[in-house]
């Protein structure tokens, strides 16, 4: 199964915890892995470090306790797309642990992460995310509005500013998708890449705006 990454369709960390159950109900571990998965995310996107770290401790108990290292691995990249999603460029601790024996699918999409995709391996990614990692193979323009999924939008996005081509529109983009969803990590950090655009480009009134509404994000 191709590994995919967003947040509608955590789903497939989460389907592979439950598609791999014998019987039509899935063991307690699956159910837990993939509630505790789900909440370290939204955790991490909402900006709550303490309960992002506890949940996805729970996850990786659980997964751990089947051997399953293609299971923990995805749930590893998922906790890193996020932090790309929000332009934290760190590498993936939890991941390159079990690369010797991750599945060649996670380990592309780990080397998507990090900026480092080989050619041969761009079918290996998500569909939505070989879009992105062919446009910068190629330095040409990339249709950001194509991915409808928010978290897959933004981890896209991010590894396109990673790569220093993120154009305005990219980081519209961005934004829109980080507001849609009340992410207030990954938006305060786009509305910051916004912000220095507009600083950069002399444009006074678009920099005041821009901090305006940061302000209201941070504001309790």
């Amino acid at each position: 199964m191709m590994f995919k990454i967003s947040l509608a369709a955590m789903n497939v960390i989460l389907l592979a915890l439950t598609a791999c159950a014998s019987g039509p109900k899935p063991a307690d571990w699956q159910l837990n892995a993939k509630g505790a998965t789900e909440r370290a995310v939204a955790a991490y996107l909402e900006g709550n470090n303490r309960v992002e770290v506890a949940e996805l401790a729970r996850a990786r108990s659980e997964i751990s306790a089947t051997g399953r290292i293609d299971l923990l691995a995805r749930a590893e990249l998922l906790a890193c797309a996020s932090r790309v999603a929000s332009l934290v460029f760190e590498p993936c601790s939890g991941f390159e642990k079990l690369r010797q024996d991750a599945p060649p699918a996670e380990r592309a999409y780990a080397d998507y992460l990090a900026g480092q995709v080989q050619p041969q391996d761009l079918h290996l990614l998500p569909r939505e995310q070989q879009m992105s990692a062919q446009a910068l193979s190629k330095s040409v323009p990339f249709a950001i509005e194509r991915i409808a999924d928010p978290l897959s939008r933004l981890v896209a996005a991010g590894t396109v500013f990673q790569a220093g081509q993120a154009s305005p529109a990219v980081v519209q983009a961005a934004v829109d998708a980080a507001s849609s969803q009340g992410w207030r990590r990954p938006l305060l950090a786009w509305l910051g890449v916004q912000l220095k655009l507009a600083e950069s480009s002399g444009n006074a009134p678009e920099a005041a705006r821009v901090q305006r509404r940061m302000a209201v994000v941070l504001k309790p």
